[in-house]
């Protein structure tokens, strides 16, 4: 087995956790193989993995399948990062203010050009053509209704240089002359650890006068996720402040709310859902759009997961564990020896 590779397939008892069986690889004949010949499973819990579903269905049409809860989770959490991110313009400026480059001015320019295209009549395939880019970035432009929406924030990661920021700012709000060498024997007698070059970088971004958005999509999708309740009084203003950026802002936020109480098995979870997915057909959320269509696609699953008490919860744990078995035979394991080892941990 292999990440990106070569896939084997853990096959558990969902009641007691026992491994039951490790199959050589994840193709549909194999796991429709061992179903057939194992009759009487009443239940299979799995991922969204279409191969699984399939296979489950042609073995036996009456097997119960559910839809692992933590998936339907995480499909969400990259989807909302996704639209996060296609919103950075907006919730940006809620941040510090924003000195934008060359990518931000080369991005309404495209814009421009492929929408000019378009109100002639110019078809996609033509625009590429002529403006000598892909389809799929033709496409993401003429999605979108004005420019803004696909400027993005600048970034940055966290460096050895932040905790010293607002030292460096006044030093350089007192004297705008002042040598990049003083400032770093100054924050080096404060504690820093960077190089010189570290510091160099830091003030030719403009990161001392914080003139770029401190907060990362990632961050704000974070925001977004966490249980209100777990978030301290500030966080919940800075979360309150970003989604009142914009009305898809808005609307995404609320759809994460609503969602984040499905996840607890219930009856009527069922029909909360059916709302949830309409609610979120009529935001303009195109990202979320695609997520609904994999909820609708699986539907019976995911009703199944948002109702039974069945889980994948065991099986992602043998997951964890077989990591360290490989790491113990140094990846040099075959199938055999991985399977008794698995099956006997």
């Amino acid at each position: 087995m292999r990440k990106g590779h070569r896939y084997a397939t853990i096959l558990i008892d969902a009641q007691t956790g026992e491994r039951v069986e490790v199959l050589p690889d994840r193709k549909t004949q194999t796991v429709i193989a061992w179903l057939k010949a194992h009759p009487g499973i009443e239940v299979v819990c799995r991922d969204g993995a279409g191969g699984f579903a399939q296979a489950t269905t042609d073995a036996d049409p009456t097997i119960v399948q559910v839809c692992d809860r933590w998936h339907l989770w995480h499909g969400l959490a990259e989807a909302v990062l996704k639209e996060v991110g296609a919103h950075s313009a907006c919730w940006a400026k809620a941040g510090p203010p924003l000195r934008e480059g060359t990518r931000a001015q080369t991005t309404r320019e495209r814009w421009q050009q492929v929408h000019q295209l378009l109100d002639a009549g110019v078809g996609l395939l033509e625009c590429s053509r002529r403006l000598d880019l892909s389809l799929n970035t033709v496409k993401r432009y003429a999605r979108h209704s004005e420019p803004e929406r696909m400027v993005r924030a600048l970034q940055y990661r966290p460096t050895l240089v932040d905790p010293y920021r607002d030292h460096l700012r006044r030093r350089r709000s007192e004297d705008p002359a002042v040598p990049v060498t003083h400032l770093l024997r100054e924050i080096k007698e404060l504690g820093h650890t960077g190089s010189a070059n570290l510091l160099v970088r830091y003030i030719t971004q403009g990161r001392v006068e914080a003139d770029h958005a401190t907060l990362s999509p990632r961050r704000v999708a974070q925001l977004l996720l966490t249980n209100p309740a777990h978030l301290r009084e500030d966080k919940l203003l800075l979360r309150d402040q970003l989604t009142r950026a914009c009305s898809e802002m808005t609307a995404l936020a609320a759809s994460v709310r609503d969602f984040a109480t499905l996840p607890t098995p219930d009856e009527a979870n069922a029909v909360a859902l059916t709302g949830w997915i309409a609610q979120v057909r009529a935001a303009d959320l195109p990202l979320m759009h695609s997520y609904a269509t994999g909820l609708e696609r699986d539907r019976a699953a995911v009703d199944a997961a948002l109702t039974l008490p069945w889980h994948n919860g065991r099986t992602e744990g043998v997951n964890n564990k077989i990591k360290l078995i490989e790491r113990q035979t140094y990846g040099r394991a075959g199938h055999p020896l991985l399977r008794q080892r698995i099956l006997l941990s």
